[in-house]
């Protein structure tokens, strides 16, 4: 698994000690809201979801959400990743920020850097973002990242219509 630096960032793969990191954001109102409730609670709740979720992508597919660090403090302010989902049939770019961290360009810069490994380093000829569409701040940023919007589709399991943007 890969790791990747920007100007002022430091996006590395998540690990079982990014536990409490994962409670949370993933308890977050606005993760509940555009993400949904994973049902995770306590630590380890978190390393079950970083176990099934994270690890396991980064040991199936060399892909995966990197934590996102910021350089100055160490603090961990979100992720942001290349993730391989089941009724996809691309890879998605996905990314998600503490409240703190909101609004200071911390997820276009880590997002930016994702998207260009991705398809430099990786070869992804084709990436996509999925959102919900309620969820504007993300629209707009993956507009300004370049992605398009597509049409509309669902996941498996899910019956939430969901916007889908192509890079």
């Amino acid at each position: 698994m890969y790791s990747l630096e920007t100007e002022r960032l430091r996006l590395r793969p998540l690990t079982l000690g990014d536990a409490a990191f994962i409670v949370e954001l993933l308890n977050d109102p606005d993760w509940k809201r555009f993400i949904g409730d994973r049902n995770v609670r306590t630590l380890e709740d978190a390393c079950g979801y970083l176990e099934r979720g994270p690890l396991a992508m980064y040991a199936k597919h060399n892909v995966g959400s990197l934590l996102v660090e910021v350089k100055a403090t160490g603090e961990a302010a979100g992720f942001s990743g290349l993730i391989k989902r089941d009724g996809l049939d691309d890879v998605d770019i996905g990314f998600a920020f503490l409240p703190r961290f909101r609004g200071l360009g911390y997820a276009y810069e880590s997002t930016a850097a994702v998207l260009e490994h991705g398809r430099k380093v990786l070869g992804f000829p084709r990436i996509v973002a999925i959102n919900s569409k309620d969820n504007e701040d993300s629209a707009r940023l993956l507009e300004r990242l370049g992605l398009r919007f597509e049409k509309f589709v669902t996941m498996p399991n899910d019956p939430e219509e969901l916007r889908l943007y192509a890079l």
